[in-house]
């Protein structure tokens, strides 16, 4: 049984054991999509270490014990139960799967992703629930893995669900391994206008710095809308931004302030911009649905990091 799975392996029916992160990236790899290389610890390898540890059982027991109108207990139960997984040992073979798999992508620093095999389904979004680990070197990678699988239990992430009525389903984490893109600049884009619901707008949202920045919402990004038959701007908002997270010395993220010459500065220029929409246009049509997509740009190149359906039309 296939515990571990490089994109070009993997394509959009692998939600399953890929979950939602994986499967698109795997999906967009294989349409010649600009995507950092990568491979997927599947959710079959969760559900195995979960097995030989025993924590299944322990796992479910603090669950049945919680009650969810006590904040305080699901915090609780979310200590205890991330605790057991990161005390717990990883199968050897798996150890040694995934050191020989992340020497193969002939990198320093990868992102570890958390990726819900229940992810941004219709009627389940995951987005923002679980965990994301950048920078991580050969040192952090086992326990960094190992803390991808135990965000599935976040308090945040029980409760939802709880809420969703999920706590009796089998709900597994893949986590995707992909080499780190230190972007100068990076944000989101949306195929089609999440406010004014226009088919025919679009719009790029851009940053100094790494991605996190902008999807924690933690900094204020350029927004540039276009019409996406003619590619032609319909609006450009340039921010002011005056820190942005970058690399830390030793893998990890911190923040770093914009040299000051920059900071009012439009982030990406015209042509870069339609650069840029070109490639979500082309990830659009490939999958037949609006698009919520991540991506990064470093050394005069653009990389899509993620891919998702916009949950909010």
């Amino acid at each position: 049984m296939a515990f571990i799975k490089f994109f070009k392996q993997i394509s959009k029916k692998d939600v399953a054991e890929a979950g939602g992160k994986g499967a698109s990236l795997g999906e967009m790899t294989g349409a010649g999509i600009p995507v950092p290389p990568g491979f997927v610890v599947l959710a079959s390898a969760f559900y195995r270490f979960l097995e030989e540890t025993d924590l299944t059982q322990a796992v479910q027991a603090v669950l049945d014990k919680v009650n969810y109108k006590d904040i305080n207990a699901v915090d609780g139960a979310s200590a205890q139960i991330r605790s057991l997984i990161l005390k717990a040992k990883m199968p050897k073979d798996l150890e040694r799967d995934i050191k020989t798999d992340f020497k193969k992508l002939k990198t320093k620093f990868v992102a570890v992703r958390s990726s819900a095999t229940a992810e941004d389904s219709s009627s389940a979004s995951w987005a923002g629930e679980l965990e994301t680990y950048l920078n991580t070197t050969d040192k952090t990678l086992l326990l960094n893995v190992k803390k991808c699988w135990s965000s599935l239990f976040t308090p945040r992430a029980i409760f939802y669900r709880h809420e969703k009525k999920l706590l009796k389903t089998k709900v597994g984490v893949a986590v995707v391994i992909q080499q780190m893109v230190e972007s100068e600049i990076s944000g989101i884009a949306f195929t089609v206008h999440p406010v004014t619901q226009d088919k025919n707008q679009m719009i790029i949202e851009a940053g100094y710095g790494l991605g996190e920045a902008i999807v924690s919402g933690s900094i204020t990004p350029d927004s540039y809308v276009l019409d996406k038959r003619r590619y032609s701007f319909l609006d450009v908002n340039v921010a002011n931004q005056d820190r942005q997270i970058i690399k830390g010395t030793s893998g990890g993220t911190r923040w770093a302030p914009v040299p000051r010459a920059r900071r009012e500065i439009q982030k990406l220029n015209g042509k870069q911009i339609i650069e840029l929409a070109k490639i979500c246009s082309g990830i659009e049509k490939h999958y037949k649905f609006p698009c919520d997509i991540e991506w990064a740009y470093m050394r005069g190149k653009f990389y899509i990091t993620q891919s998702r359906p916009i949950t909010t039309l």
